[in-house]
């Protein structure tokens, strides 16, 4: 390599940085970093793995910034140039905008990870028709008011178990009236989800009866608003897989149900009824969450490097899902179990046979 050229030198600043946005997967970007020491300068410094995850996922840009939960170890780092603190923090960005990126290429796990209700924009009979109806299949249902426009939305608001996740699909089982004539399906035409914060981080408590304020679109910062799906008018459990993997900020899911279809005989209005909602998804690592304490525009990033191990020592693995205590001490055990038994088991044997050869051993010998 005496009379070797680096590739970056040649083509220059502009020209490196379109040929990196051709790439399309984080594991790439990776690898492109370990070539050399000047690519992987280059690639970190310029931020090229953040502008990777903003293709991928166009909410990353709701991140005003990063905010870095100090320990007493980081605090004793600080006395440092201003050039080695700016290169550390661009590292530390690299890191996790490509750990984000990963999360979006690679198929993980998912499953049910609905917190509890927010509210619903209407309620026809409270509270036999509640919106926690939703939530366990084997309950009543949900049901809207009444309305003579068929075009009227209706909505159902939903936090997740966390503040910071992936969300692969939702789905919905319309309810059927066995008990009317006919037995009518209460759908909509299509259905739309939004995800997002609240602009106010108390705000379900404060008017819980008051289901038009707790779902209205101006005490939310939707980050991500996905197409709209037609549903079908069947009491089935109807599963939508959004186009990619959504990254839920801030952890509030709102499903809107767009245009009417089934009348009731008894007021000649129109109504939808849901059985059954389950948003299926997954959490992102304890080491990444969201700061929603100062909401200026947008949200912070909040990184905490400890997390690693203090969600290991509590029982959590990176995905944030528990680890089943059980396993733990089984290896436990069993590593006590060869530590001591296999030593004794070895002594009793010789115990036991030891006489017996002694006895051979003489017959042999006279």
């Amino acid at each position: 390599m005496e009379y070797g050229y680096d590739l970056l030198e040649w083509l220059g600043p502009d020209a490196s940085t379109s040929v990196f946005s051709y790439l399309n997967d984080p594991a790439d970007l990776v690898r492109a970093t370990a070539v050399s020491r000047s690519w992987r300068q280059f690639i970190i410094t310029n931020g090229l793995s953040k502008t990777l995850c903003m293709k991928l996922c166009p909410e990353v840009s709701y991140f005003t910034g990063i905010k870095e939960v100090a320990t007493s170890t980081k605090k004793a780092k600080q006395d440092c140039s201003s050039s080695d603190k700016e290169w550390r923090e661009h590292e530390r960005d690299h890191k996790i905008y490509i750990y984000l990126s990963s999360h979006l290429v690679t198929p993980r796990g998912t499953n049910n990870c609905i917190s509890y209700c927010i509210g619903a924009s209407s309620t026809d009979n409270y509270p036999e028709e509640i919106i926690e109806n939703t939530l366990d299949s084997t309950l009543s249902y949900w049901s809207s008011s009444g309305q003579v426009d068929p075009t009227v939305l209706e909505s159902l608001t939903y936090q997740l178990n966390f503040d910071l996740g992936f969300v692969d699909k939702i789905s919905i089982q319309p309810f059927k009236a066995f008990f009317q004539l006919d037995d009518p399906i209460y759908s909509s035409k299509y259905v739309r989800f939004k995800m997002g914060y609240s602009k106010s981080p108390n705000m379900s408590t404060n008017f819980k009866l008051d289901q038009g304020r707790l779902t209205a679109d101006e005490n939310y910062v939707w980050t991500y608003i996905s197409p709209e799906f037609p549903m079908l008018q069947e009491d089935i459990q109807q599963a939508f897989r959004l186009p990619r993997p959504a990254l839920c900020i801030g952890g509030v899911v709102k499903i809107e149900f767009l245009g009417r279809i089934q009348k009731q005989d008894m007021d000649d209005l129109f109504y939808i009824c849901i059985r059954n909602v389950q948003v299926k998804g997954r959490a992102l690592s304890p080491v990444l969450g969201v700061d929603l304490s100062e909401i200026k525009g947008g949200c912070v990033l909040k990184y905490c490097p400890t997390a690693w191990r203090t969600a290991v020592l509590d029982g959590y693995v990176v995905s944030g899902t528990k680890v089943r205590r059980n396993l733990l001490q089984f290896c436990a055990l069993t590593a006590w179990f060869w530590w001591w038994f296999v030593p004794l088991y070895i002594l009793g044997i010789v115990y036991v046979f030891f006489p017996f050869l002694i006895s051979v051993g003489h017959q042999v010998l006279f």
